[in-house]
């Protein structure tokens, strides 16, 4: 399965490396010695939080004990530990410096926190998964809320890639359909990076896309299996989302693995810390917001563009209104996300009339792209039924009256090009949603 992630001089011009190692099989933990021993470690600083901890971190002390390594742990015993800086601090706080190895037990805030702690302490990385429940096994970013703003903070790569079957079949289900329905959303980021390439004239591999699409695609056939457990299900979904981490990691952005239902996850998490609000794990919201996006797009392709409407919507756009509604919407969050449109002036409106008349021109092609990457709404519908992921917002704990403006806000959290910009662009942003 990993064996075409190596490097290799791909025919859209660029070299691309993955540099981590995987093992994905029943015992895999048992490896755990000889891999510090390959990485020339001896002391182990070992992280988890209280719930991976007794789901697998305490087996991997005892192995790596018994092995005759020193081993340093943090436990965290937060309820539910959140991804900010206060938790990273903490984890830093409690770092022996002395441990030339981070080895981290646990999926999506305890890896984003491991991969923080060895990038900041220059050591050698190793997570082993407990949940096939989100795709940062293998990527080189960390998902942290900074001041109020959800972003992508650099870290490290993990060296060590292990995900014992055994183990994560045994993860609760509920995680096991969120690392579903994180694979779920590489229907829209594909799409829209598809999209963005014909728009904007950014860089896109289809080397890269194939590679998602195949893992997607054996996702989603043995999708059925993982609310029994099933190894192969479990096994699928996990090495699907490795194999995400590494397209990004090929790709040198997120594009492969994220898109605009990915940014409406972001929203829904920076208001949830900003307001005490109920927030999801990220791989269900990611599902939702997947199912919203392709219920958009479907709206989208009926529509018949409008160059006059579009330049009239961006030319009256008031932006220092806009501004002050976000920061109702969002609070703090929203003061970095104005800062970035400083920089990156999306809405000057000379930059806009030319990505409106590439959109107008390219329409036909945008709507192919369209039904070439994106399932039946319907067909989306099924799958979630089956699965028990939510399909309205309400299930999440979300006003759906705030659906709108949580849409429009989406278009400001990142440099990206994605369905809520092309909205924007055409002048139907207000009413498409």
């Amino acid at each position: 399965m990993f064996g075409n992630l190596s490097a290799y001089k791909c025919p859209c011009g660029k070299e691309h490396t993955f540099t981590s190692k995987v093992i994905a099989e029943s015992g895999a933990i048992n490896k755990l010695p000889e891999i510090i021993s390959e990485l020339g470690a001896k002391k182990v600083f070992l992280l988890a939080d209280k719930n991976t901890y007794a789901a697998a971190g305490e087996k991997v002390y005892e192995i790596l004990v018994n092995s005759g390594a020193t081993v340093r742990k943090f436990v965290f015993n937060n309820d539910a530990l959140e991804p900010d800086d206060a938790s990273v601090g903490l984890a830093i706080m409690n770092f022996d410096k002395s441990c030339d190895v981070v080895v981290s037990v646990g999926s999506g805030v305890i890896n984003d926190i491991g991969k923080i702690v060895a990038n900041v302490s220059s050591k050698k990385y190793v997570i082993v998964g407990t949940a096939p429940s989100m795709d940062g096994y293998a990527s080189a970013t960390s998902s942290m809320t900074v001041d109020g703003l959800k972003t992508s903070v650099n870290s490290k790569c993990a060296d060590y890639i292990v995900g014992d079957i055994d183990i994560l079949a045994k993860a609760p289900v509920k995680m096991m359909v969120s690392g579903l329905g994180d694979m779920l959303a590489k229907y829209v980021s594909i799409c829209e990076w598809r999209i963005s390439e014909l728009i904007n004239g950014e860089y896109y591999c289809e080397e890269i896309a194939k590679l998602v699409r195949e893992s997607l695609n054996k996702c989603v056939s043995n999708a059925d299996g993982l609310l029994s457990g099933d190894k192969e299900a479990v096994k699928a979904v996990f090495e699907g989302l490795v194999v995400c981490g590494a397209a990004m990691k090929f790709a040198g952005v997120s594009r492969p693995a994220s898109g605009v239902e990915h940014y409406l996850s972001h929203i829904w998490d920076m208001r949830g810390a900003e307001f005490g609000l109920p927030v999801e794990f990220h791989g269900i919201q990611c599902a939702l917001g997947t199912l919203i996006a392709i219920g958009v797009y479907d709206k989208l392709v009926k529509v018949t563009p409008d160059f006059e409407k579009g330049i009239a919507y961006a030319e009256s756009f008031d932006v220092e209104a806009w501004n002050k509604e976000l920061e109702a919407f969002l609070g703090r969050g929203a003061e970095s996300m104005i800062e970035l449109e400083k920089k990156e002036g999306k809405y000057n409106v000379s930059a806009h009339r030319e990505r409106l008349k590439k959109i107008v021109a390219e329409w036909d092609t945008i709507k192919k792209i369209v039904a070439e990457e994106l399932p039946g709404y319907d067909d989306l519908i099924a799958l979630f039924n089956k699965l028990g992921l939510p399909t309205t917002l309400s299930e999440i704990g979300v006003d759906e009256k705030l659906l709108p403006m949580t849409f429009k806000a989406t278009k400001d959290i990142r440099d990206k090009y994605v369905l809520s910009r092309l909205c924007f662009d055409l002048g139907i942003i207000d009413e498409i949603v």
